[in-house]
Order: structure tokens, then C-alpha cells, then sequence
């Protein structure tokens, strides 16, 4: 290795300690991240199935799920993860299962956009969905702000 290179390699290795201590010093008295604060209690084969039914009835294309969105997406409809903190499977079968879900949650959004009905679809079907939505749940710490981001999405008013 010649002189040159010994320097350089001298000046990177310097460097990256440097980056190193200034990081840690920063992150000195800071908590820790908290983690995802969105988690399932539904098993991995049962979201598998009811993953396979959201995707069949387009849900994505206005809600995101495990924070995912579709790029192209611009409904400003509510997101899904933790939704289950907010309502109970009897709830989400009922609002499944209503011709008019309005309803049950008035939207501010143009018809097009609204929240369709799924009577149509076999009770089996309406109660995964319902199941599935209730094991959606968020951790105590996040629970205010889905509540409040729901509300938002819903009404337009804070």
C-alpha cells in the first residue's frame, strides 16, 4: 500500500468514527423509537384469506393498509391499520353489511368516492371483513392520533 492510499484510508477511517461519536452523542438521553405501532391479533392464514378478499374488492384503492398506498392514490379515505382499536366485529358486520353505509358514517366526500355497500357480498365474506378489521388494533400510545386522523378523513373538522 503506498503512502498515498494509507491516507486516504486514514482520512475515511477518521471520518466514519467521527459520524459514529456525533450520532451517539446526539441520541444521548433520547427514547428509544417506539416501533410500529400497528399490529394484527388475527392469525397469519387468516390475514392471508382476508388479505385476498380486500385485494378481490379493491379496498386499497382508496384505503391504506400496514401504512401501503398506492402511489396514484388521491382519496382521502381513512387508513385501515388500527381501526380495530376503533369499533368491535359487531360494529364493522353492521356497517358491512348496511345498503347504505352513510348511514351509519356520513361522508364529506364526493359519491363517487363514498364508502360502497357490501350487502352484496355473501355473509361469510362480511364477517372475515369484520373479523379481520377488528383485529386491527394500535398501540395505547397511537390510539389518539388514528382517532383523530379517522375523524379528520370522515368530517373534515379537527
Amino acid at each position: 500500500m503506498r503512502k498515498g492510499e494509507k491516507w486516504i484510508l486514514a482520512v475515511i477511517g477518521v471520518t466514519v468514527v467521527s459520524l459514529w461519536v456525533v450520532n451517539y452523542v446526539r441520541n444521548i438521553g433520547q427514547k428509544p423509537d417506539p416501533g410500529i405501532p400497528f399490529y394484527s391479533t388475527s392469525t397469519e392464514e387468516f390475514s392471508g384469506r382476508a388479505t385476498k378478499l380486500i385485494k378481490r374488492e379493491h379496498c386499497r384503492d382508496c384505503h391504506s393498509l400496514w401504512t401501503l398506498k398506492d402511489i396514484l392514490q388521491s382519496v382521502p379515505a381513512p387508513m385501515l391499520d388500527g381501526i380495530g382499536a376503533l369499533h368491535d366485529e359487531k360494529w364493522f358486520y353492521r356497517y358491512f353489511s348496511a345498503t347504505d353505509p352513510q348511514a351509519i358514517i356520513p361522508s364529506r366526500l364526493k359519491p363517487k368516492y363514498r364508502m360502497p355497500s357490501y350487502a352484496h357480498l355473501p355473509e361469510q365474506d362480511r364477517r372475515m371483513l369484520a373479523q379481520y378489521m377488528a383485529s386491527l388494533k394500535v398501540k395505547g400510545w397511537y390510539l389518539a392520533r388514528v382517532k383523530k386522523a379517522e375523524h379528520h378523513a370522515l368530517t373534515g373538522e379537527d
